[in-house]
């Protein structure tokens, strides 16, 4: 479940923003609690609860008093919009960086893309 390349409480929070990217987790849907995601995944619940706060400090999740954590209506549209500028920055930006050092035409990669995206592999 849980692997050593970071933190558990940064994969814990990981996870959840990928559910929510998904759509399994859905805006104002009630999460397990911090206990219970401890108890789920056999880990301690300070671990739960560090990635839950980093979840509500990043406006994923919010806390009702008394109830319990629930996805943020405005989510999944953040999640989406921050991963799309992570994808353009990390891997876009690269690309033509890269395409214009060694003498490759925008347009190529352009169309390399298009094709690609159409389903056409060749």
């Amino acid at each position: 479940m849980f692997d050593d390349r970071s933190p558990i409480y940064r994969q814990i929070a990981d996870r959840i923003k990928t559910e929510v990217l998904a759509g399994t987790l859905q805006g104002d849907e009630q999460v397990m609690s911090t206990n219970q995601y401890a108890a789920y995944y056999r880990i301690n619940p300070a671990t739960a609860a560090k990635a839950f706060q980093q979840l509500v400090d990043e406006g994923v999740l919010y806390k009702r008093r008394g109830i319990g954590m629930f996805v943020s209506p405005q989510a999944r549209d953040s999640l989406r919009a921050e991963r799309r500028e992570s994808f353009f920055s990390d891997v876009v930006d690269p690309m033509v960086t890269e395409a214009r050092a060694i003498g490759i035409p925008i347009t190529d990669v352009v169309e390399r893309i298009t094709r690609l995206a159409e389903g056409d592999e060749r």
